[in-house]
């Protein structure tokens, strides 16, 4: 995993969508039931109005889960949309364990691994049980969003990372699955990875000839 000339010295990583998947299924099978189409839940909760106050650490889950029952009500009865909203919150997940694997190794190699992701006020107990922290974990640092009330692109989320890191912006890979969060570490002199599958990490973080 040594990299050839210490390009980078930090791997800045988003969580959901690189690290992190959930299992939509049960959630689908109830907006069937209910009468709507599999991800209609997910469409209202994270339209910018209903998600952003809750990744900014603004609002509690139950707030958040209310928020969606509000934006279901002219489809389904408040009831019905806030059991949605509950079955949304606790969907259940799992770690990508080749990117685990990969981000590992990386430590091994000497890089710092921070975590730097848009996410809820209840990360940690997430994080806990992907096995992320704590003693085996792969994450030198966590950067959220709810903490610091800002969220990414906003560029005071990505300097906040590399300040943590003790690194030089130039001297940190970011990697996350959506590209205006690429392009924003990008302006900032990082190096920016637009993550798809595992390989596209691998590949980076290649060992050099």
């Amino acid at each position: 995993m040594t990299i050839c000339g210490r390009v980078f010295d930090a791997v800045l990583c988003d969580l959901d969508g690189v690290i992190r998947f959930y299992d939509m299924a049960e959630l689908e099978e109830l907006e069937r039931t209910a009468g709507l189409s599999p991800g209609s839940t997910a469409e209202i909760a994270f339209r910018p109005e209903t998600d952003m106050p809750l990744m900014r650490g603004e609002i509690t889950k139950e707030q958040w889960i209310a928020a969606i029952a509000d934006g279901l009500a002219d489809r389904v009865p408040w009831a019905r949309g806030h059991e949605l909203g509950t079955a949304l919150a606790e969907t259940k997940f799992r770690a990508d364990d080749a990117v685990v694997g990969l981000l590992r190794q990386a430590r091994t190699a000497g890089l710092l691994v921070l975590l730097v992701t848009n996410a809820t006020p209840w990360l940690a107990d997430d994080l806990a049980l992907l096995g992320l922290t704590g003693p085996g974990g792969c994450l030198d640092d966590v950067v959220s969003s709810a903490d610091l009330g800002v969220t990414k692109p906003d560029r005071r989320i990505y300097e906040t990372a590399a300040e943590r890191a003790g690194v030089a912006p130039d001297r940190c890979l970011f990697v996350d699955d959506r590209q205006e969060n690429v392009d924003a570490a990008v302006a900032l002199g990082m190096t920016g990875l637009l993550y798809r599958e595992p390989a596209d990490l691998r590949v980076v973080l290649a060992p050099s000839a």
